[in-house]
């Protein structure tokens, strides 16, 4: 299984002058040495290894412009607000809208996003060039009710403007109290002209997994996200399926999003056998770099298995495609997968804050790298998502496909 690293940082640094209410801080590149001034007079501590030399000399300067100048004298004195934005701006330099730091109440309402319990439209969103995009709407969601697709870019939030929002901020505005209603301005590919969708907001309850027996013959396994009570609801489905002996097995990965990477290595465990390689890890450091097989004992190995996948699987979604295609042990229907080919880390903080950060780019088994290319299935069938009534036809080529072997 894919352990999480502690990572140090030169920030934390930083962190500690803060929160002891230091005002002023001194680097000495040549010693690595930091002189603080305190109420109590100068004191010399060790700094953290700086190899890049990073003079913050101006960070300091601006600090004190601002305690000594700026208007409101009550957001200034703020000292910790001011920490947390410095470190918010840290983040953001770097481009990456997977790698987030959150305050102790952004953390606390991200937390509550992966109970599986919250109040908003249902949508999984991220930032692609400074646009906000659906990643995929959530099955059985209001967003996905009033038409939200994957790729949708949402121009404005009850009229204003996301681009200068963070993918948080976006978030945020948009979830509410259930009842209440938001209004999204869309721009979608296909359409000569924005347009508005009202969306009104309610509870959220998403089952992570979904089983059923089509057809008295064919075991049928939806897989909404990869949150912590995924394994637990997978397992019990595995139960079911053993129970039933189903001629083949299907599992939907399609607007599935992701979520935590061993999850999906558990249950490509419960799929494929003899220890054979789930995914690859690739860090930073290469001597870092890990290939995570799966566990012994699959029960689920000998099963002729589809597995079903759309523009809205990403992630954990696609490394359980990219697995079952590499090691040929089924076959792959639907449309080109999103393509979120990198590792997340979640850290949290003594304060509450959370880091949400980047570590590593994972590989499908044969060495794929599927970042911002997708999979591709081995049938490429189109959903048209337009037509009234809809009709299933990837689901429907499955079935059919399992029934003939």
């Amino acid at each position: 299984m894919y352990a999480k690293k502690h990572l140090i940082f030169t920030v934390l640094a930083l962190l500690l002058f803060f929160l002891f209410g230091w005002k002023f801080a001194e680097y000495n590149l040549s010693n690595q040495k930091i002189i603080i001034e305190t109420e109590d007079g100068p004191r010399l501590i060790e700094a953290y290894d700086n190899p890049q030399h990073v003079n913050l000399n101006l960070f300091w300067e601006v600090w004190e412009k601002l305690e000594s100048s700026y208007l409101d004298n009550q957001k200034v004195t703020n000292d910790q607000e001011l920490v947390y934005g410095s470190i918010k701006g840290l983040t953001d330099a770097l481009g990456d809208p997977y790698t987030v730091f959150m305050t102790p109440e952004e953390t606390k309402q991200f937390d509550d996003n992966l109970n599986n319990h919250l109040e908003g439209i249902g949508a999984e969103l991220t930032v692609e060039e400074g646009l906000l995009v659906v990643l995929s709407p959530l099955k059985n969601s209001p967003a996905e009710a009033a038409g939200l697709l994957p790729g949708d870019i949402i121009y404005q939030i009850d009229g204003d403007p996301t681009s200068d929002l963070t993918l948080y901020d976006a978030i945020m505005k948009i979830r509410g109290t259930k009842g209440t209603s938001v209004i999204l301005t869309i721009i979608r590919i296909d359409e000569d002209a924005p347009f508005d969708v009202t969306i009104k907001r309610e509870t959220i309850e998403v089952d992570s997994v979904v089983y059923e027996l089509l057809d008295g013959e064919i075991g049928y396994v939806a897989i909404n996200q990869f949150s912590e009570t995924t394994g637990e609801e997978f397992d019990q489905a595995v139960n079911q399926i053993l129970l039933d002996d189903p001629k083949g097995l299907i599992i939907d990965l399609r607007f599935n999003g992701g979520g935590f990477l061993d999850i999906s290595v558990d249950i490509l465990s419960e799929l494929i056998d003899n220890k054979k390689i789930a995914v690859q890890i690739a860090t930073k450091h290469a001597k870092e770099n890990e290939v995570v097989p799966v566990w012994d004992d699959a029960r689920l190995s000998e099963i002729p298995l589809v597995m079903l996948v759309n523009f809205g699987s990403a992630s954990a979604s696609e490394i359980m495609a990219g697995a079952v295609q590499d090691h040929k042990r089924g076959l792959i229907i639907g449309e080109q997968t999103y393509g979120k080919g990198s590792v997340q880390e979640l850290q949290y903080f003594n304060d509450g804050s959370s880091l949400r950060l980047t570590v590593a780019k994972w590989l499908t088994p044969e060495g794929r790298d599927i970042d911002k290319v997708g999979i591709t299935p081995d049938r490429i069938i189109e959903f048209d998502y337009a037509a009234e009534p809809q009709v299933d036809d990837q689901l429907e080529e499955a079935v059919n496909y399992l029934k003939n072997l």
